[in-house]
């Protein structure tokens, strides 16, 4: 039977079929999104393959009865999880912002929820308003593997030099030629990386990178020679050297998704706040 979710202003959520519902203007919601992408094949659209898109756009469906194209910040690969990703729509439904978040949440599956929404100006673009894009790669070091992280952090099963990656990592911030660090890349490859920072947690290091945009596996091509670095197979010098050589694609070997982390993304005029927090 298929679920079905009530809140105040339900009788003006489905456009078709309800008195005045038709005339309401149109509005652009952002809603913040977390997400566990062990399952999915990425957060856009694929023709047969199960997405955040394809899932958060049926689940708007479900609420309003309308079909919306939804817009992401961010382009996550398969297994690549969220924190705060942020998507966009256009919706004529009459919901305020905690109805949204807890309408989609009814409808969406557990490994998926809307954090938060907000309404948003008519011509926001989660992707080319973003002023700022923070990443989080977890690496578990631990002897042993742990079926727990076994889907949320590259599990590298020696001690690394994390002092070593540290300074490594420091000597790619700044604006640079990253194409070493990208896949194939139709554009400049140009990125100025603002923060590259690797901290030593017990047995995980956390490195974390923040840049206005990055390039395609820029984050995963990053912190596989940073682990390089940390294992003693690579100098630091020879990792500087592949950003003043900017051959395209030549940095590697690519971490794995799966312990990538879309953190947070930052926007001048876009607060969100009902529901933020929420399960």
């Amino acid at each position: 039977m298929a679920r079905r979710w009530r809140s105040s202003s339900w009788w003006s959520a489905a456009p078709d079929g309800v008195a005045g519902a038709a005339a309401a203007e149109a509005r652009r919601i952002a809603v913040l999104l977390e997400y566990d992408g062990t399952a999915y094949r990425g957060s856009q659209y694929q023709e047969g393959g199960r997405t955040i898109q394809s899932e958060l756009e049926a689940a708007l469906n479900n609420l309003t009865g309308e079909t919306v194209r939804v817009a992401f910040a961010g382009r996550t690969d398969a297994g690549v999880h969220a924190l705060g990703q942020v998507a966009a729509f256009g919706t004529r439904a009459r919901l305020g912002a905690a109805e949204f978040v807890g309408g989609l949440n009814h409808f969406l599956p557990r490994d998926l929820a809307v954090r938060a929404a907000a309404e948003a100006d008519a011509r926001f673009d989660p992707r080319r308003d973003a002023r700022g894009r923070l990443y989080r790669y977890w690496i578990d070091t631990r002897p042993v593997r742990s079926p727990l992280w076994r889907d949320r952090a590259w599990h590298v099963p020696r001690r690394l030099d994390v002092e070593a990656m540290r300074r490594a990592g420091k000597r790619l911030e700044g604006a640079h030629d990253f194409a070493a660090f990208a896949a194939p890349y139709d554009g400049t490859t140009t990125r100025t990386l603002r923060r590259c920072e690797v901290v030593g947690e017990g047995r995980c290091v956390r490195v974390e990178m923040e840049a206005q945009a990055f390039l395609p596996h820029q984050v995963r091509r990053t912190v596989g020679p940073l682990v390089e670095v940390g294992s003693g197979r690579m100098g630091e010098d020879a990792l500087v050297r592949l950003v003043e050589e900017a051959q395209p694609s030549s940095a590697g070997p690519a971490a794995p998704a799966c312990g990538l982390y879309l953190v947070s993304i930052a926007y001048d005029g876009l607060a969100f706040g009902a529901g933020e927090g929420d399960g």
